[in-house]
Protein backbone atom coordinates (compact mmCIF):
# COMPACT_ATOMS: atom_id res chain seq x y z
CA UNK A 1 0.00 0.00 0.00
CA UNK A 2 1.23 3.75 -0.69
CA UNK A 3 0.07 6.61 0.15
CA UNK A 4 -0.21 9.73 -2.38
CA UNK A 5 2.36 11.87 -2.82
CA UNK A 6 1.46 15.67 -1.18
CA UNK A 7 2.26 17.54 -4.43
CA UNK A 8 1.13 21.07 -4.46
CA UNK A 9 -1.35 21.24 -7.38
CA UNK A 10 -0.16 25.18 -8.64
CA UNK A 11 3.52 24.11 -10.55
CA UNK A 12 4.32 27.62 -11.00
CA UNK A 13 3.56 31.26 -9.09
CA UNK A 14 4.26 34.33 -11.02
CA UNK A 15 2.68 36.86 -8.93
CA UNK A 16 -1.14 36.71 -9.37
CA UNK A 17 -0.74 34.08 -12.27
CA UNK A 18 -1.05 30.28 -11.11
CA UNK A 19 -0.02 28.09 -13.17
CA UNK A 20 -1.56 24.62 -12.33
CA UNK A 21 -0.63 20.89 -12.65
CA UNK A 22 -3.58 19.72 -14.54
CA UNK A 23 -3.56 22.66 -16.77
CA UNK A 24 -0.01 22.21 -17.39
CA UNK A 25 -0.44 18.32 -18.17
CA UNK A 26 -2.71 19.15 -20.97
CA UNK A 27 -0.30 21.90 -22.30
CA UNK A 28 2.53 19.25 -22.63
CA UNK A 29 -0.01 16.90 -24.41
CA UNK A 30 -0.86 19.39 -27.03
CA UNK A 31 2.88 19.92 -27.62
CA UNK A 32 3.78 16.14 -28.17
CA UNK A 33 0.97 15.84 -30.32
CA UNK A 34 1.85 18.79 -32.23
CA UNK A 35 5.32 17.52 -32.23
CA UNK A 36 4.21 14.15 -33.68
CA UNK A 37 2.04 15.59 -36.02
CA UNK A 38 4.89 17.56 -37.31
CA UNK A 39 7.07 14.16 -38.29
CA UNK A 40 4.65 13.07 -39.83
CA UNK A 41 3.58 15.26 -42.21
CA UNK A 42 7.37 15.79 -42.98
CA UNK A 43 7.17 12.22 -44.40
CA UNK A 44 7.23 12.09 -48.50
CA UNK A 45 3.73 12.02 -49.83
CA UNK A 46 2.03 12.84 -46.03
CA UNK A 47 -0.54 15.14 -47.97
CA UNK A 48 0.03 17.36 -45.10
CA UNK A 49 2.22 20.53 -44.63
CA UNK A 50 3.66 21.92 -41.17
CA UNK A 51 1.30 24.82 -41.18
CA UNK A 52 -1.89 22.76 -41.62
CA UNK A 53 -0.57 20.89 -39.16
CA UNK A 54 -0.48 23.93 -36.55
CA UNK A 55 -3.80 25.32 -37.70
CA UNK A 56 -5.10 21.99 -37.01
CA UNK A 57 -3.64 21.94 -33.42
CA UNK A 58 -5.78 24.99 -33.21
CA UNK A 59 -9.07 23.40 -33.71
CA UNK A 60 -8.03 20.12 -31.89
CA UNK A 61 -7.32 22.51 -28.34
CA UNK A 62 -10.53 24.49 -29.27
CA UNK A 63 -12.92 21.16 -29.48
CA UNK A 64 -11.06 19.10 -26.18
CA UNK A 65 -11.12 22.38 -24.23
CA UNK A 66 -15.01 23.39 -25.31
CA UNK A 67 -16.02 19.82 -25.55
CA UNK A 68 -14.74 18.18 -22.66
CA UNK A 69 -16.13 21.29 -20.01
CA UNK A 70 -19.54 21.29 -21.71
CA UNK A 71 -19.62 17.24 -21.50
CA UNK A 72 -18.62 17.29 -18.13
CA UNK A 73 -21.09 19.44 -16.65
CA UNK A 74 -24.06 17.48 -19.16
CA UNK A 75 -22.75 13.91 -18.73
CA UNK A 76 -21.75 14.12 -14.65
CA UNK A 77 -22.78 17.52 -12.99
CA UNK A 78 -26.38 18.17 -14.95
CA UNK A 79 -28.23 19.20 -11.75
CA UNK A 80 -25.34 21.23 -10.30
CA UNK A 81 -24.74 22.99 -13.77
CA UNK A 82 -28.36 23.66 -13.61
CA UNK A 83 -28.07 25.11 -10.05
CA UNK A 84 -24.93 27.01 -11.03
CA UNK A 85 -24.45 27.83 -14.88
CA UNK A 86 -21.30 29.57 -14.15
CA UNK A 87 -19.80 26.21 -12.96
CA UNK A 88 -19.34 26.05 -16.60
CA UNK A 89 -16.61 28.45 -16.69
CA UNK A 90 -14.59 26.98 -13.43
CA UNK A 91 -12.18 24.89 -15.22
CA UNK A 92 -9.28 25.42 -12.67
CA UNK A 93 -11.46 23.46 -10.49
CA UNK A 94 -11.30 20.02 -12.39
CA UNK A 95 -13.65 17.88 -14.30
CA UNK A 96 -13.60 17.53 -17.87
CA UNK A 97 -14.64 14.55 -19.81
CA UNK A 98 -12.89 12.72 -22.75
CA UNK A 99 -16.29 12.05 -24.65
CA UNK A 100 -17.44 15.68 -24.64
CA UNK A 101 -13.88 16.75 -25.64
CA UNK A 102 -14.33 13.73 -28.78
CA UNK A 103 -17.64 15.42 -29.96
CA UNK A 104 -15.85 18.36 -29.46
CA UNK A 105 -12.69 17.42 -31.79
CA UNK A 106 -15.08 15.57 -34.29
CA UNK A 107 -16.98 18.96 -34.60
CA UNK A 108 -13.92 20.51 -35.07
CA UNK A 109 -12.90 18.22 -37.57
CA UNK A 110 -15.63 18.83 -40.02
CA UNK A 111 -15.29 22.79 -39.75
CA UNK A 112 -11.04 21.86 -40.28
CA UNK A 113 -12.17 19.62 -43.14
CA UNK A 114 -14.14 21.85 -44.80
CA UNK A 115 -11.35 24.67 -44.37
CA UNK A 116 -8.49 22.35 -45.96
CA UNK A 117 -10.81 20.77 -48.21
CA UNK A 118 -9.96 16.94 -47.15
CA UNK A 119 -11.92 14.50 -46.15
CA UNK A 120 -13.23 13.98 -42.95
CA UNK A 121 -12.05 10.85 -42.24
CA UNK A 122 -8.33 11.62 -43.71
CA UNK A 123 -8.25 14.00 -41.02
CA UNK A 124 -9.45 11.95 -38.44
CA UNK A 125 -7.05 8.72 -39.29
CA UNK A 126 -4.26 11.55 -39.48
CA UNK A 127 -4.90 12.39 -35.76
CA UNK A 128 -5.93 9.46 -34.28
CA UNK A 129 -2.38 8.39 -33.48
CA UNK A 130 -1.84 11.60 -31.98
CA UNK A 131 -4.65 11.52 -28.75
CA UNK A 132 -2.88 8.99 -26.75
CA UNK A 133 -0.38 11.66 -25.62
CA UNK A 134 -2.68 14.07 -24.42
CA UNK A 135 -4.88 11.24 -22.93
CA UNK A 136 -1.60 9.74 -20.75
CA UNK A 137 -0.76 13.61 -19.70
CA UNK A 138 -4.39 14.76 -18.84
CA UNK A 139 -4.67 11.10 -16.77
CA UNK A 140 -1.22 12.25 -14.87
CA UNK A 141 -2.66 15.60 -14.21
CA UNK A 142 -5.88 13.89 -12.72
CA UNK A 143 -3.48 11.71 -10.16
CA UNK A 144 -1.62 15.20 -9.50
CA UNK A 145 -4.89 16.49 -8.62
CA UNK A 146 -6.13 13.83 -6.32
CA UNK A 147 -8.88 12.89 -8.48
CA UNK A 148 -10.84 10.07 -10.63
CA UNK A 149 -9.55 7.78 -7.67
CA UNK A 150 -10.51 4.30 -8.12
CA UNK A 151 -12.65 2.02 -5.83
CA UNK A 152 -11.36 0.72 -2.43
CA UNK A 153 -8.89 -2.39 -3.15
CA UNK A 154 -6.52 -4.17 -1.08
CA UNK A 155 -3.59 -4.82 -3.94
CA UNK A 156 -0.19 -3.90 -2.87
CA UNK A 157 0.21 -1.12 -5.10
CA UNK A 158 -3.15 0.48 -3.57
CA UNK A 159 -3.09 3.81 -2.46
CA UNK A 160 -4.29 6.17 0.01
CA UNK A 161 -5.15 9.55 -1.67
CA UNK A 162 -5.37 12.63 0.71
CA UNK A 163 -8.67 14.34 -1.18
CA UNK A 164 -11.82 15.10 0.46
CA UNK A 165 -14.23 11.92 -0.50
CA UNK A 166 -11.56 9.67 -0.62
CA UNK A 167 -11.29 8.41 3.15
CA UNK A 168 -8.64 6.57 4.47
CA UNK A 169 -8.79 3.28 2.82
CA UNK A 170 -6.47 2.33 -0.35
CA UNK A 171 -7.84 2.80 -3.41
CA UNK A 172 -6.83 1.54 -7.09
CA UNK A 173 -5.03 4.08 -8.76
CA UNK A 174 -7.23 4.03 -11.83
CA UNK A 175 -5.79 7.58 -12.80
CA UNK A 176 -2.42 5.38 -13.80
CA UNK A 177 -4.47 2.20 -14.78
CA UNK A 178 -5.92 5.00 -17.39
CA UNK A 179 -2.64 6.44 -18.51
CA UNK A 180 -1.00 2.95 -19.72
CA UNK A 181 -3.32 2.03 -21.21
CA UNK A 182 -5.56 5.11 -22.86
CA UNK A 183 -2.04 7.18 -22.87
CA UNK A 184 0.80 4.49 -23.71
CA UNK A 185 -0.92 1.53 -24.74
CA UNK A 186 -3.62 2.80 -27.43
CA UNK A 187 -0.31 5.01 -28.69
CA UNK A 188 2.08 2.12 -29.46
CA UNK A 189 -1.05 0.25 -31.11
CA UNK A 190 -2.10 3.31 -33.63
CA UNK A 191 1.47 4.42 -34.00
CA UNK A 192 2.52 0.57 -35.35
CA UNK A 193 -1.01 0.37 -37.05
CA UNK A 194 -0.70 3.38 -39.14
CA UNK A 195 2.74 3.27 -40.07
CA UNK A 196 1.79 1.19 -42.82
CA UNK A 197 -0.89 2.24 -45.59
CA UNK A 198 -4.36 1.67 -44.18
CA UNK A 199 -7.79 2.20 -46.15
CA UNK A 200 -9.55 5.55 -45.40
CA UNK A 201 -11.21 5.32 -41.80
CA UNK A 202 -9.15 2.28 -40.48
CA UNK A 203 -6.95 4.24 -38.49
CA UNK A 204 -10.21 6.05 -36.91
CA UNK A 205 -12.15 2.85 -36.21
CA UNK A 206 -9.26 1.18 -34.29
CA UNK A 207 -9.16 4.31 -32.12
CA UNK A 208 -12.44 4.07 -31.34
CA UNK A 209 -12.48 0.11 -30.75
CA UNK A 210 -9.26 0.28 -28.30
CA UNK A 211 -10.24 2.90 -26.65
CA UNK A 212 -13.72 1.86 -25.94
CA UNK A 213 -12.66 -1.20 -24.46
CA UNK A 214 -9.66 0.25 -22.51
CA UNK A 215 -12.13 2.54 -20.68
CA UNK A 216 -14.81 -0.05 -20.45
CA UNK A 217 -12.91 -2.48 -18.70
CA UNK A 218 -10.69 0.66 -16.15
CA UNK A 219 -14.46 1.76 -15.02
CA UNK A 220 -14.98 -1.35 -13.25
CA UNK A 221 -12.07 -0.17 -10.55
CA UNK A 222 -12.76 3.19 -11.05
CA UNK A 223 -15.05 5.14 -7.98
CA UNK A 224 -18.01 6.20 -9.73
CA UNK A 225 -19.38 9.93 -9.97
CA UNK A 226 -20.11 10.91 -6.32
CA UNK A 227 -23.15 12.39 -8.19
CA UNK A 228 -24.06 10.08 -10.21
CA UNK A 229 -22.93 6.34 -9.22
CA UNK A 230 -24.08 3.61 -10.98
CA UNK A 231 -27.18 4.42 -13.69
CA UNK A 232 -27.89 1.60 -15.84
CA UNK A 233 -28.16 -2.35 -14.09
CA UNK A 234 -26.83 -1.60 -10.98
CA UNK A 235 -23.46 -1.88 -12.07
CA UNK A 236 -22.63 -0.05 -15.33
CA UNK A 237 -21.23 3.97 -15.18
CA UNK A 238 -21.32 6.65 -16.99
CA UNK A 239 -18.24 6.31 -18.83
CA UNK A 240 -19.45 2.39 -19.28
CA UNK A 241 -22.25 3.71 -20.61
CA UNK A 242 -20.46 6.30 -22.95
CA UNK A 243 -18.01 4.25 -23.62
CA UNK A 244 -19.56 1.13 -25.03
CA UNK A 245 -20.95 1.76 -28.13
CA UNK A 246 -17.36 3.04 -29.72
CA UNK A 247 -16.71 -1.00 -29.00
CA UNK A 248 -19.07 -1.87 -32.48
CA UNK A 249 -18.87 1.63 -33.90
CA UNK A 250 -15.26 1.14 -34.16
CA UNK A 251 -15.23 -2.38 -35.86
CA UNK A 252 -17.75 -1.49 -38.28
CA UNK A 253 -15.55 1.59 -39.35
CA UNK A 254 -12.37 -1.25 -39.85
CA UNK A 255 -14.67 -3.75 -41.27
CA UNK A 256 -16.32 -1.12 -43.66
CA UNK A 257 -12.81 0.72 -44.86
CA UNK A 258 -11.21 -2.49 -45.93
CA UNK A 259 -14.91 -4.38 -47.23
CA UNK A 260 -14.97 -1.01 -49.91
CA UNK A 261 -11.43 -0.70 -50.20
CA UNK A 262 -11.41 3.22 -49.13
CA UNK A 263 -8.11 4.21 -50.46
CA UNK A 264 -6.50 7.20 -48.37
CA UNK A 265 -6.83 10.31 -50.62
CA UNK A 266 -3.75 11.99 -50.58
CA UNK A 267 -3.61 15.99 -51.31
CA UNK A 268 -0.36 17.62 -52.48
CA UNK A 269 0.62 20.42 -50.53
Amino acid sequence: MFVQPTIDPVALKLGPLQVRWYGLMYLVGFAVGWALGRYRAARPASGWTGQQVDDLLFYIALGIVVGGRVGYVLFYNLAAFLHNPLLLFKVWEGGMSFHGGFLGVLIAMGLFARKVDKPFFVITDFIAPLVPPGLLFGRLGNFINGELWGRVTDVPWAIVFHSPGAGVLPRHPSQLYEAALEGIGLFVILWLYSSRPRPTMAVSGMFLFCYGIFRFLVEFVREPDVQMGYIAAGWLTMGQLLSLPMIPIGLAFVGWAYRFSLQPKVNKP
